[in-house]
């Protein structure tokens, strides 16, 4: 049973790492007057292509979040 847990808590720690590194590497909304002022303009093209990897980064959060939450049920059970 305690290998079990031992291997699962590593399981977690991963999960939170990756949660972790998906978050920071989406990128930050600049909407408004600050994102007028700083001169955000990019092509049509970098405007989908930054979507679509913020729109992952995203989905992969969620996915990663929800594994997170049931490891943490996992190990509360067997504690």
């Amino acid at each position: 049973m305690d290998a079990l847990k031992l291997i699962i808590t590593i399981l977690q720690l991963i999960c939170g790492l990756a949660i972790i590194l998906a978050v920071l590497f989406q990128s930050g909304k600049s909407a408004g007057l600050s994102g007028a002022i700083g001169g955000v303009a990019d092509s049509f093209l970098a405007k989908n292509k930054a979507k679509t990897l913020d729109a992952k980064l995203a989905r992969a959060t969620k996915w990663i979040g929800a594994v997170f939450l049931i490891l943490t049920l996992v190990l509360l059970i067997l504690g």
